[in-house]
């Protein structure tokens, strides 16, 4: 009724259709202090946008992580970006209680202090040749360079038509990695070429062994986060209940396929956040 004040009551949650997913759903809910929720950045918590560097999570995203964050054991953003520059992105400060994983967990973001190794030496190589690279392939008008500092993608979102643009250039840039000793990483329009032997499925791994998480959430959209999903899925034959979930697009439905759970992009996964903060502060 009109007048009875009081907080809205959070989102109710979509219902996962595997019964892996919806176990471990409910184990999460059943014990938020063992609770281990990992967001990807980029199509997950911000929308995609032609220029990298001006994506950004909405207040409301911010909010719901931050809620989340106040009720579940770990929430942790795990990333291809430097980790201070997703968490600037994401809206979380220092007193966030939110733990950033950037260049798929080469890079520490927590509590306002990174913790970062030294670039490879390979990769200074590869954005020094990487111009020239692009200018003998006849790169398309459109075709842009985005150096992250411990990595270098090259984005093809912008071109005529990106995916052919992309599936054109992929055999020079696979070649540059191999030659420089990077792995070349590839995403919604982006190749990326970075450090070898990294990657978000081992970062979700070593976060849920570190801080002994009873199970574990993991959202992303992209293909550089099906490793993620892997672990997911290995964590779950280990005993360890899991839940995958898709912020889903038309551009790579191959991820969606492989989830518990998909949502209809940003403003779904903030809806889905706030609806599990809600859970869990209800448990």
């Amino acid at each position: 009724m009109p007048g009875t004040g009081g907080p809205p009551a959070p989102p109710a949650l979509p219902v996962p259709v595997t019964e892996a997913g919806r176990a471990g759903l409910a184990a999460l809910i059943a014990a938020p202090a063992r609770a281990l929720v990992g967001l990807d950045f980029d199509g997950t918590l911000a929308p995609i946008v032609e220029d990298p560097a001006a994506a950004r999570a909405a207040p409301p995203t911010t909010a719901a992580v931050g809620r989340l964050a106040s009720v579940a054991g770990t929430v942790a953003v795990i990333t291809g970006r430097p980790a201070a520059d997703a968490a600037e992105f994401a809206g979380l400060g220092p007193e966030s209680g939110v733990l950033v994983l950037g260049h798929y967990g080469g890079q520490r973001w927590e509590a306002g202090r990174l913790s970062s190794p030294a670039p490879p030496p390979g990769l200074a190589v590869a954005c020094a040749d990487l111009p020239g690279v692009l200018a003998s392939a006849g790169a398309s008008e459109g075709v842009f360079v985005e150096d992250k500092g411990y990595a270098v993608a090259v984005h093809t979102r912008r071109a005529a038509r990106p995916q052919q643009e992309l599936d054109r250039l992929r055999p020079v840039l696979t070649e540059l990695a191999a030659r420089t000793g990077l792995h070349a990483e590839p995403g919604r329009f982006v190749l990326e070429l970075r450090p070898p032997g990294s990657d978000k499925g081992k970062a979700l791994r070593e976060l849920v062994r570190e801080r002994s998480a009873g199970a574990v959430l993991f959202c992303g959209d992209d293909l550089g986060d099906r490793p993620a999903f892997g672990a997911v899925r290995e964590l779950r034959a280990e005993g360890i209940p899991g839940l995958t979930v898709c912020s889903g697009s038309d551009e790579v439905p191959d991820l969606a396929a492989e989830a518990d759970l998909v949502v209809a992009g940003p403003a779904a996964v903030t809806e889905l956040l706030d609806g599990l903060a809600g859970a869990l502060a209800g448990a």
